[in-house]
């Protein structure tokens, strides 16, 4: 069971953006990332006619490894750590600081 799925808002603990919150938009592999405005590095793009686009300089959010982020508690406003219970047959992940459910994004 990952701690840290696609839709969580986490917080980076460490690195040149520390501090910042942003939303998982996917995972990358099994240890890597990707965060909304986290980690943003300028590529240069080439034109090409044939998918039409436009060459330049582009933002793009490139991956984090997983350990330098935490998931963010709502209800105490800071980083927290993800635990396991288990409730019946299904395994549920809670907040290491005040033993509350960890919200399912998946779910709106």
């Amino acid at each position: 069971m990952d701690k840290i799925r696609k839709g969580d808002e986490v917080i980076v603990i460490t690195g040149k953006d520390k501090g910042k919150r942003g939303i998982v938009t996917r995972r990358v592999g099994p240890e890597h990332l990707l965060v909304e405005g986290v980690n943003m590095v300028k590529k240069h793009v080439r034109p090409n006619p044939m998918k039409n686009t436009t060459g330049g300089i582009e933002s793009k959010a490139m991956p984090i490894n997983q350990s330098n982020v935490a998931i963010f508690n709502a209800a105490t406003q800071k980083a927290d750590r993800v635990g396991t219970k288990t409730e019946g047959e299904k395994k549920v992940r809670i907040f290491r600081s005040n033993g509350q459910p960890v919200p399912n994004p998946n779910v709106a």
